[in-house]
């Protein structure tokens, strides 16, 4: 099991302590024998701190010593693929053997936000994606063509894979032999579909001879199910806020059962947490083994928008010590 933290802008809070508090995160994670720690990139959200995932990875791997650290991902179309391969290169000669390189070919955020990132429109649509993604992969084992080297970059490639929340990616994983990661955390409709997909387009490479899958998934675990609902609530009202453009800091969640939501909110909340893992650990043991069972994912990458975080931390001791054990599925 792994663990994707958004860095969450906790309100009353500045981006310096989540930065901090995620961190926290990551130096326990690997305690608890976690496998890899991502950080994912978003911007123009007030509630998520980690814009620059580098730079975040940059910090958090010197923080840390054996787990893995990368991206969930950076965003391709936001970026020149030679930056990419500059800045992970750069990673992965400073920590080698640590670095995870997760691609995702959707922006991150609003148009407008991403053509001021891009500063031009051209690479901002998807059907440039297959074609950027081949040259970040060429720059670091040195096969693009031209007089360009990156440096570094080239012969300091990090583990590569691809993000996705439907079927683009799934298959162009599979096509290029490349580790999938799904976006079940947000796209639960989408995951076993994504996943068949997959499997029928893999073809073996020289980085997998086999698929490999991993599935993200919200995961918030307390001592009793009640609590986990509890500290649930402002996880549900920020993805609520952010759907309807009005991103703010992740609420209380004292201010999170105060909201007024209308029937229909209750409704759009409900059906995003289908699927995810809630509850004490017994419940969370049976959600995880039910989503294994479903999706014969090899890793689960855990999620948990919680805003206070002693209990974000509380929340992976309790899965890594009362329930990783007990999860198991038939291949």
């Amino acid at each position: 099991m792994s663990v994707l933290d958004l860095a969450p802008v906790a309100a009353g809070t500045t981006a310096g302590e989540a930065l901090r508090h995620t961190t926290a995160l990551a130096r326990r994670t690997e305690e608890l024998g976690y496998q890899r720690f991502w950080v994912a990139e978003h911007h123009n959200m007030p509630a998520i701190a980690s814009s620059a995932p580098p730079v975040v990875i940059a910090h958090l791997a010197a923080a840390t010593s054996t787990i893995r650290v990368g991206s969930g991902g950076v965003m391709l179309p936001n970026h020149a693929p030679l930056v990419v391969a500059e800045q992970f290169g750069t990673l992965e000669a400073l920590h080698p053997g640590r670095i995870d390189l997760g691609i995702g070919r959707a922006p991150g955020t609003d148009q407008v936000t991403a053509l001021a990132l891009r500063r031009t429109m051209e690479g901002l649509s998807a059907e440039n994606f297959p074609q950027e993604l081949a040259d970040l992969i060429n720059y670091f084992t040195g096969d693009h063509p031209g007089p360009i080297t990156a440096s570094p970059g080239r012969g300091n490639m990090p583990a590569v894979w691809l993000l996705g929340s439907s079927g683009f990616s799934a298959q162009l994983a599979g096509l290029l032999g490349l580790p999938f990661s799904f976006a079940h955390h947000f796209s639960s409709t989408n995951t076993l579909p994504a996943l068949a997909l997959y499997r029928q387009n893999f073809r073996p490479s020289q980085w997998l001879d086999k698929p490999y899958a991993m599935v993200a998934v919200n995961a918030i675990c307390a001592e009793t199910d009640e609590h986990a609902q509890w500290l649930s609530g402002p996880a549900a009202l920020s993805f609520l806020r952010l759907r309807s453009g009005r991103p703010e800091p992740l609420a209380t969640p004292e201010e999170a059962a105060a909201y007024p939501f209308t029937e229909a909110e209750r409704q759009f909340s409900r059906e995003r947490m289908q699927g995810q893992a809630m509850g004490s650990p017994e419940t969370v043991r049976r959600q995880l083994t039910e989503l294994l069972e479903r999706t014969r994912a090899d890793e689960l990458m855990l999620t948990a928008m919680v805003y206070d975080v002693d209990e974000r931390i509380r929340s992976f001791e309790l899965i890594a010590e009362q329930v990783a054990g007990g999860l198991r599925h038939d291949k």
